[in-house]
């Protein structure tokens, strides 16, 4: 689910920054699974200004180019060669200056330079409307009728939308939730900040009268059920804002009317439906099951069964739409329509999601209505859209609301004691704070007493209806990061939870790593003095030192796994034993202010070759790849997302990588330097790398488990990106992760090139990106949507130049 930040601030001051408020909901449980900039015009016009033609005369060694001088408000006039037609001296234009990227509607990106054309120096752009991603015209540049002075950002002129878009990971019991009003109430909770709401807006009857009759059925199947009828309405495109809205929650404008419709869904969490008015047969609408078997035509064309438990809206003639799911074929709303009927109802969540799942289809609506909407919202969103389509589509309302509500849903009373939220929660919390949360949760306290009090709760917080979901809403406000923690805590819970076993954990990647051909050693954890005296990267001031020593070499503690595994390594050398892939879990030892400290470790060596010379290929050695292969296979079967990775340059190694687990280090791998190989006496190439085994153990959340592949097909596109030197390909990596959201199942690299084809300093990654959906087909609108925020992301965050 996205959530617009522009739009949250008109619920709700917020001063804080997309990433402290992701923070804020995350830790309230709305967990924030990404941030994405929109922008409503690629580029945001930077770099494009307003200018006027000063002269303009034919190019003098071309037929269709014309020389023209331009101010730009750079105080000398530029030069600029102009193949457009209808570009004449006099006229306000906009100008796209050296430096500036256009960001066509059509085509790659392209930067503007400084350029000789058939002889002539263009130091600029006169920009058409599809240069500048504003349309699809090419007919000409675009002339401007403004009094903005020379110069001018473009920005001043034409409105750029830019917001920050977050991505929720909504679980199915916050249905509350999937609206920007419901983010903003947990956001006012969470800030102690008041709401800004709108009233509903006074609404009037205008012009000729047109009623619909409206009949339920079953009150049961659709307790409340409201409508009213819109005349005189002009179906076209939305205005800008309106687009700029959809379009930052990627969805695809239509007309006026339907995203009035979207835009209440999304705002508000209410579905309505639109229905033309004129195809609603005798005037009637009925809300009904329609017999087994009976076919319907849906919008999508396709003609499905009724099982005969969904709700069908019908007219006098039969069914219009599935309610609650999705429209029929001829029902909705056309460039013809006039006058609309405007739906707006409160059905049961276990009706909805049965006639979904016999369907198959998943609806922004079913998804709201399966999980239960808020059954007094329905008249006030649908006088919210009236409003709109008056303001937007010229509209006029011709009847009454009609409102069929005959049994309201009453709120929720839950009787809460004091001592109960403490137990479960393991923290004594002050009754005046469990109140002043509530409270801001719009969770009224009544009937209080020393002991407790009665929760009286909406009816949207369809999630709360127990004593232990009043105390989970106190916590997740309190914070969970506010209960200390500590190894010997006790509290209640609800269920258990098996304990992680780290000895299996451990047994079984041992496995992995066996059936890879590695094999484990176990070494002595006393070492050398002489290892940490004469090695640049340990202090000896550090050594846990043995008292009752039985020899000077072994003497002291290990403070790294290195000399041991580079032991075994030199002992196996020696024997002719060169080809080793090896492993070992133990445990480090050092002096601290406090006493002692010692961790766990996992490290793993390679030596030798891959594989032994054979007539099929002649031998290779190990390189920085295949232990590199091994560390992601490890992390993959934990469950575990590396972080970021720093480039090493230090002992003990020649050269290798740091890994990081968020803020913590999770170890390195690189290639061990030659002085630590003549300590050891091991004589030959050695990779190493060395894990936190204790951090490793706590991020993981088990083996991972495989699951059924999907039916649905996998869909492979390639791009090549030229990267400055200095970029490095987990950089590339992380970027395209964030970009590509869920649909991005896997990333190749096939091809790296560094040459003289491209630009000193640069190199080439030919990349493939690997898209899938769990639970559609990938249409290519979807694909190239996708691909799209890839590349935008790739030019805008680590400076790529794209060659599909």
């Amino acid at each position: 689910m996205k959530i617009s930040i522009n739009r949250l601030k008109k619920y709700i001051a917020l001063t804080e920054s997309p990433e402290e408020i992701a923070a804020l909901l995350t830790q309230s449980g709305l967990e924030v699974e990404g941030i994405e900039e929109f922008i409503s015009i690629p580029g945001a016009l930077e770099g494009i200004v307003i200018g006027e033609v000063l002269t303009c005369t034919k190019h003098p060694d071309a037929d269709k180019l014309s020389l023209t001088t331009v101010d730009i408000g750079a105080g000398e006039p530029s030069q600029i060669v102009c193949g457009a037609s209808n570009v004449a001296a006099g006229q306000k234009v906009l100008v796209a200056t050296v430096g500036a990227t256009l960001y066509p509607t059509e085509g790659d990106s392209f930067t503007i330079k400084k350029a000789k054309i058939r002889g002539q120096i263009s130091e600029g752009m006169i920009c058409a409307e599809d240069e500048l991603g504003l349309g699809t015209s090419h007919d000409g540049i675009m002339v401007l009728d403004t009094d903005l002075p020379n110069g001018t950002p473009a920005s001043e002129l034409i409105s750029v939308t830019q917001d920050q878009v977050l991505e929720i990971g909504l679980t199915p019991n916050r249905a509350d939730a999937a609206s920007h009003l419901g983010v903003a109430r947990d956001l006012k909770a969470l800030l102690g900040r008041p709401l800004c709401i709108d009233q509903a807006p006074e609404l009037q009857i205008e012009g000729d009268r047109k009623e619909v009759e409206v009949t339920v059925e079953n009150a049961a199947d659709c307790p409340r059920y409201a409508g009213v009828v819109i005349s005189d309405l002009k179906v076209e495109p939305s205005p800008q804002w309106l687009q700029d809205f959809l379009r930052a929650l990627d969805l695809e404008p239509i007309n006026n009317v339907v995203d009035i419709t979207n835009f209440i869904l999304h705002d508000l969490g209410q579905p309505l439906h639109a229905f033309d008015a004129d195809q609603i047969s005798g005037g009637k609408i009925i809300v009904k099951k329609l017999p087994k078997d009976t076919k319907f035509v849906t919008l999508d064309e396709k003609e499905r069964k009724l099982s005969g438990e969904e709700l069908m809206i019908c007219d006098a003639e039969g069914g219009m739409c599935i309610g609650g799911i999705f429209g029929g074929k001829g029902s909705g709303v056309s460039d013809e329509t006039s006058s609309i009927f405007l739906e707006s109802a409160y059905f049961s969540p276990d009706v909805i999601r049965k006639g979904a799942q016999f369907h198959g289809l998943k609806t922004d609506a079913s998804f709201r209505f399966e999980r239960g909407t808020d059954p007094n919202m329905p008249v006030y969103a649908l006088k919210k859209a009236v409003k709109l389509l008056q303001e937007i589509a010229g509209g006029k309302m011709s009847s009454e609301i009609i409102d069929l509500y005959p049994y309201p849903v009453d709120d929720f009373e839950i009787e809460v004691e004091y001592g109960h939220i403490n137990r479960l929660i393991g923290k004594k919390i002050e009754p005046t704070q469990v109140k002043s949360i509530l409270t801001g949760l719009e969770i009224d306290v009544q009937n209080e007493s020393e002991s407790g009090f009665k929760a009286i709760v909406k009816p949207y917080r369809v999630d709360v209806t127990r004593e232990a979901d009043i105390i989970e809403e106190v916590l997740r406000i309190y914070g969970f990061q506010q209960v200390e923690l500590s190894e010997n805590l006790k509290t209640d819970y609800l269920a258990e939870h098996p304990a992680k076993d780290l000895n299996k954990l451990q047994y079984r990647l041992s496995e992995i790593l066996s059936a890879q051909g590695y094999q484990e050693m176990i070494t002595n954890s006393l070492t050398k003095p002489s290892y940490a005296e004469k090695s640049s990267f340990l202090d000896s001031k550090l050594n846990v030192e043995i008292y009752n020593k039985l020899s000077e070499d072994l003497g002291v503690m290990r403070q790294t796994m290195i000399f041991s595994g580079l032991e075994v390594l030199a002992h196996n050398i020696n024997r002719r034993q060169t080809d080793l892939k090896l492993f070992e879990f133990g445990t480090i030892y050092q002096k601290a202010e406090e006493g002692y400290q010692e961790s766990r470790r996992l490290a793993i060596f390679h030596s030798g070759n891959r594989f032994a010379e054979s007539w099929i290929e002649s031998a290779k050695p190990f390189g920085f790849a295949d232990l590199y292969s091994t560390i992601e296979q490890i992390l993959e079967k934990l469950n575990i997302q590396i972080g970021e990775v720093q480039m090493l340059e230090s002992m003990p190694f020649v050269y290798g990588l740091g890994l990081k687990l968020g803020s913590k280090d999770l170890g390195v791998i690189g290639l061990v330097d030659d002085k630590l190989l003549k300590l050891a006496e091991a004589r030959q190439e050695v990779w190493y790398a060395d894990l936190d085994w204790d951090l490793l153990c706590k991020k993981a959340s088990g083996l991972k488990k495989y699951q059924e592949l999907s039916k649905f097909p996998e869909v492979r596109r390639d791009l090549s990106l030229v990267l400055d030197k200095s970029v490095s390909y987990d950089q590339v990596k992380q970027v395209a992760i964030q970009a590509g959201g869920k649909l991005l199942q896997r990333i190749g690299v096939f091809d790296v090139y560094q040459g003289d084809k491209i630009e000193e300093g640069k190199k080439a990654y030919a990349l493939s990106f690997h898209l899938q959906d769990q639970e559609n087909t990938l249409t290519d609108k979807v694909i190239d949507k996708t691909m799209s925020k890839l590349i935008q992301a790739f030019q805008n965050q680590v400076g790529a130049l794209i060659r599909m």
